[in-house]
Parts: C-alpha cells; structure tokens; sequence
C-alpha cells in the first residue's frame, strides 16, 4: 500500500510540472484530490485495512496530499504568472498609435441660430428673461389684451390642460410677468427666448412646436423710430450683412400701431427669386408699440412711459440662414442633416 501511495505521489507531481495551462491543472487536481481521485478512493478502501496499519496508511495518505497540494500551488502561481506575462506581451498599448479621439456631439442649428440671437441682443443691452412653458390663461392672453372669446385667439387656441392651463402659445406672458415683477414704471429692455407652442403644422414651413424669440422694451419717450433703428440693426446683424427693412401696417391685439417686419431677401438680394415669390423681401417678424391698454393691465402709466415689441421664430432665421427648405428637418434627428452643422 505504501509503495502504491508513492508511485500516486510521483505520478501527481510529474503531471503537474507538466501541467501546460491552469485548466490541465485543475483536470490533475481533481484526478488525484477529488472526490474519486486515486488518493481519495485509497481512503475510501480503509475499512479493509487493520486496525494497528490504519493509522501508518493515514498518514502516509495525508502526506502525499500535502506534497501534491503544495506542488498544485507553485505550479498554480506559475502558470497565472505565465499567463499575466503573455497579456502584458500582446495586449500592450502601442504608443506610437495616433490617439482616438472621442466622439463629441455639436449644437444643433436651431440652438447655434437662437445663441447667435441672443448675444446679438445682449451686447444691445437687453437681459434674457425666461418663464414656464406650461402657462395660465391669465398670462398668456388676458394680460396681453386678449380676454376670453376674443377672436384674435382662434389661431393660438392650442394644446390646453385644463380651462385655464394651456401649453404658451408665445413667449409674451414672460414679457407680462416681467412688467408685473417691476414697480414704478421701471425701465424694461429685454429677449423672452423659448419653445412655443400651437396647432400649426400644416405644410413643411409649419411645425406645432417651434422656438420664439420675443423683445420688450419699456421707457420714458420711447418711439416708433427706436423700435425700426433697434431692428434695422439687430437683423443686419442676425444675417451678418446689410439687409433692407420694410414695415407694413398689421393687428396684433397687444401692439398699437402694428407693423409686419419684412427684410430684402437674403436669397437674391431683393432683386425676386423663388424663395421670395418675386418679391425682394420676405417677412420676418411681428412687431408694433406696446398698446397702452396692455401696459395699464401690467402695473405700468402709459401716459408717462411707452414701448414697443417684437417677436420673431428662430426656425425662419435657421432656415433662412443655411437655405434649408423644409422645416421637419430641424426634428427628424436625421444625423446627416445634423452632421452638416
């Protein structure tokens, strides 16, 4: 039994100096150690042995496991050493390999157009003011002289949530929140930038949701020549060149007088192309003296200070700008079209 254990042990150990790779080393580990390895079974088969051998065979059992196990370790340590050298040797970075740079995301064109507006406005001296896009009645139209059953809202009534919580139509109720957080007929000069929203998505130049930027300036003296100079200026600016302005009498119930404001087209230079119909310009905002009706509702004395306002859509510019014909562009999430910016 003895010489029988021995030649176990002598086995386990050759095979395990032999042993290639950790999983031949674990296949050796249960072929000897394992619950019906070969030193296992030997200890199995001790109810044939007597009584006074027992022990000597026990221990020489024992002994070998520890000599097999020790081995199975060293060897172990070997080959996870082994195999830590060959990842280091071919999965090494190679640093003479350019870098890979990360993919990074641009601002969309709406976005680049809607900035570019507001730091034309702000080195103008006018601040940015914001408001909720979920609004009350009261702020979107009653405050802006559009009392319930007004016909002038037919073509804003929208997207409402209760009777008196609708999604805004525009950005003015910012405009009339602004008025109502200031007292004593102070000064106002500022760009209400936002999401608006209506039923209005009938033809690929209309979307039901589109971004607005609207302006309010309140003062002492204010005049219609400060409104068409403040315009003159910021739409040169927007389009980057010199355009010509034209006004044109309109209504709008929160601006008296009203004007739509058409610019030369950028397209062909007002000499008519398709894009203006053969018209030299096309319109590009709505704009007007602030009605004094609507400065009266917010807290203001039109008989000492006047105003005008304005409010323009950014997807007109965009699309004016970087000769997009088809508004649902802006939307789709194309990344082609997206690529382009």
């Amino acid at each position: 039994m003895e010489e029988k254990i021995k030649n176990i042990e002598a086995a386990a150990v050759e095979a395990v100096k032999n042993a290639a790779n950790l999983q031949a080393l674990d296949e050796i580990r249960v072929k000897y150690l394992g619950k019906k390895g070969e030193l296992t079974a030997i200890l199995r088969g001790m109810k044939d042995v007597s009584a006074e051998d027992k022990p000597k065979i026990g221990k020489f059992v024992n002994d070998a496991r520890a000599v097999i196990e020790n081995e199975i370790q060293v060897k172990n340590a070997a080959l996870k050493e082994s195999a830590l050298e060959d990842r280091l040797q071919n999965e090494k970075i190679d640093i003479t390999l350019p870098g890979r740079a990360p993919k990074v995301g641009h601002f969309h064109p709406i976005t680049l157009t809607l900035n570019h507006i507001k730091k034309i406005f702000m080195n103008m001296g006018f601040s940015v003011e914001e408001g909720p896009e979920i609004e009350e009645d009261y702020f979107n139209f009653e405050l802006l002289n559009l009392p319930k059953d007004h016909p002038a809202r037919d073509m804003q009534d929208s997207f409402y949530i209760t009777d008196e919580i609708l999604m805004r139509t525009q950005t003015s109720p910012v405009q009339a929140r602004t008025m109502k957080a200031h007292k004593n007929n102070e000064p106002i000069r500022m760009i209400a930038p936002g999401r608006v929203y209506r039923r209005d998505d009938y033809d690929a130049t209309h979307s039901p949701m589109f971004t607005q930027v609207e302006g309010l300036v309140i003062d002492k003296g204010i005049t219609f020549a400060d409104l068409k100079g403040t315009l003159e200026v910021a739409l040169s600016e927007i389009f980057e060149k010199k355009v010509g302005v034209r006004f044109r009498p309109s209504f709008f119930p929160f601006t008296e007088p009203s004007t739509e404001v058409d610019i030369s087209c950028v397209m062909c230079g007002g000499k008519g192309c398709r894009v203006c119909k053969g018209t030299g310009y096309l319109e590009i905002l709505g704009a007007g003296m602030v009605h004094p009706k609507v400065l009266e509702m917010n807290g203001y004395n039109y008989k000492k200070v006047s105003g005008f306002a304005f409010g323009l859509g950014v997807e007109r510019i965009a699309m004016l700008k970087y000769g997009i014909d088809d508004l649902r562009l802006f939307y789709d999430n194309d990344v082609r079209f997206l690529n382009a910016f």
